[in-house]
């Protein structure tokens, strides 16, 4: 698609990228489709669910009965979400795409937010700002807060995409063996000389791992895919300094006993998950199908409407 600028409403097509989601895809679906879009029009919602082996693709079903714009596509087996967004970018009609998981509840108008600043022919990515559901009196939910609030004040000064995005329809995939989806997409972008834009008001709710074991299998997992990036194509994501992050940490550090305590061991565990990371790296130890954190999937309705109060 060219600079040209698009006509209003800005049309875009959400596609959904879900594994076994039960528990949410129903809620997602429906927030989606009770999206305030005043100046955007969802002209299709894709859902491609990879080897799921729960409810997820009945449930998906009963709502592709009640919305045409609800289309699923079944991935027999499980191939990685580099697959599975691949195959959405082949279906999908729109010149705007978001891109979401299935474990994510956007607020009410997080899609418009995300998607209205397509009308400046220039911008070319824009990433939404993911909130956990997590409590933070909890070590676990604090450590949610603690990084998705770095996070924020990253993306203030920079851009880092995040959970999800909405990005123009100017490529036809991304690599397959890759396990950073999100940030694989940013040079694309860039790389056509197009602009990016973090959309602070556009919130997302997300859960954090409630396990140590969860919270590594993530960040071992994402650091991997971030210094193969940084390798094969000469790009770095703003998260990939550890000196920035340490830094930022310090700025914004809590100095009260406990918060202290914590941030310290919330510290440890990413250095640890880092260091996994990069020894998986070495090893070419691939994450292309990797390990669900299941305790990520607790997301309901209730906990976000909860969270509303965190905006």
């Amino acid at each position: 698609m060219g600079r040209d600028e698009l006509t209003r409403p800005l049309s875009c097509s959400v596609g959904i990228m879900a594994h076994n989601e039960e528990a949410n895809i129903g809620h997602l679906l429906e927030a989606v489709l009770a999206q305030r879009t005043p100046t955007v029009r969802i002209a299709e919602i894709v859902v491609v669910a990879s080897g799921c082996t729960d409810g997820t693709v009945g449930i998906c079903r009963e709502w592709q009965g009640r919305d045409p714009r609800v289309d699923v596509l079944v991935q027999p087996r499980r191939e990685g979400k580099a697959s599975a967004v691949n195959l959405f970018l082949s279906r999908a009609r729109a010149p705007v795409l978001v891109l979401c998981s299935a474990d994510l509840l956007p607020a009410p108008d997080t899609i418009e937010q995300v998607v209205a600043p397509f009308a400046d022919p220039d911008i070319g990515m824009t990433t939404c700002r993911p909130v956990p559901v997590d409590a933070p009196d909890r070590f676990m939910g604090f450590a949610a807060h603690l990084l998705w609030n770095l996070h924020h004040e990253i993306n203030l000064k920079g851009f880092k995409a995040g959970e999800l995005v909405a990005f123009r329809k100017i490529f036809e995939r991304i690599p397959y063996r890759t396990s950073v989806d999100e940030a694989r997409i940013e040079p694309v972008i860039r790389g056509q000389g197009y602009g990016v834009r973090y959309v602070p008001t556009a919130v997302t709710y997300n859960k954090g791992p409630e396990t140590v074991h969860d919270f590594l299998s993530q960040r071992r997992r994402i650091f991997a895919g971030h210094l193969a990036m940084r390798d094969e194509l000469g790009y770095r994501v703003r998260t990939l300094s550890s000196a920035r992050i340490l830094a930022l940490l310090v700025r914004h550090m809590d100095w009260r006993p406990r918060a202290f305590c914590w941030t310290v061991a919330v510290a440890a565990l990413e250095a640890y998950g880092r260091l996994l990371g990069r020894r998986d790296y070495r090893a070419k130890r691939e994450h292309v199908v990797w390990e669900i954190a299941t305790t990520t999937k607790r997301l309901e309705a209730a906990a976000a409407r909860e969270a509303e109060g965190v905006r």
